[in-house]
């Protein structure tokens, strides 16, 4: 049995929509009275655009909007920020709190606009990537069907910068323009791998733009170069101090982003 209304209709106590096998909880308050405005729908619901779910997908299944009598939904953009804009028009809002107490799965990306904290591991690649573990990639390998090829990111006590490369029938090393606002000069270590003969190839002196080489008896230099340096845009690194966790680190934590403090955060 189905009926259609075409104009408003007020209903006072609680809306009951079921099977007449359905038996639903009564909808009272704690003195036993029904609450105005309540209702309850066995389902399966549909909201929106009836072709959007060619079937029953779910209890509750909200869709766009398809009605010529209503403009596009939109939420101003000066309303909520997040990372990569609004994604206009929504088929859902919610403000307040919102709790899901199963699995939830998201087919596209997540655009928050606060933290993520999680009790568990944050994962990237399905689960091959945790984002607290060691700083790595993992790719297929590029030689070896059947294989992967894993790196993990070097880690040091100070906040450098490095640039490498190959030096020949020069007595120079120019280095990044940008260099000049982005580190030390003092912080500057230089190390040097002749190529095809000994060539006794010092470091003579460097300045903010270039590394000058000198080699024995001025004979064609010809080597491999890896050259470090520490920022200087920013405090320097405190490797080691006493505390409990990285709150307690004694300089500015606004300049650091530390996994498993800032985010993926982790009940111990």
């Amino acid at each position: 049995m189905s009926s259609v209304h075409h104009g408003p209709e007020n209903l006072s106590g609680p809306l009951y929509v079921t099977s007449e096998e359905s038996k639903p909880r009564p909808i009272v308050d704690t003195e036993g009275q029904p609450i105005t405005g309540a209702a309850y729908l066995q389902g399966p619901v549909q909201i929106g655009k009836d072709s959007d779910f060619p079937s029953r997908w779910a209890t509750l299944m909200v869709g766009s909007l398809e009605n010529n009598q209503s403009e596009d939904p939109s939420i101003p953009g000066g309303e909520v920020s997040v990372c990569s804009g609004l994604n206009n028009p929504y088929s859902l809002g919610v403000i307040g709190d919102a709790a899901v107490l199963d699995n939830l799965d998201v087919a596209a990306k997540v655009n928050a606009g606060g933290d993520i904290i999680a009790k568990g591991n944050v994962m990237s690649q399905c689960g091959g990537h945790v984002l607290s573990a060691k700083k790595n990639f993992d790719i297929p390998h590029p030689t070896k069907k059947g294989w992967r090829l894993r790196h993990t990111c070097p880690e040091g006590p100070s906040n450098d910068v490095y640039i490498r490369g190959r030096v020949s029938n020069k007595r120079e090393i120019e280095l990044p323009s940008y260099w000049k606002g982005l580190v030390d000069e003092n912080s500057i270590t230089v190390t040097l791998t002749p190529i095809g003969s000994h060539q006794d190839v010092i470091v003579k002196r460097w300045d903010e733009e270039r590394v000058y080489l000198q080699s024995r008896g001025n004979m064609p230099i010809d080597c491999f170069y890896q050259i470090f340096a520490e920022r200087k845009d920013g405090e320097a690194l405190i490797a080691e101090y006493p505390g409990e966790s990285p709150a307690d680190y004694p300089g500015n934590n606004d300049e650091y982003s530390v996994s498993g403090y800032h985010y993926d955060k982790k009940e111990n």
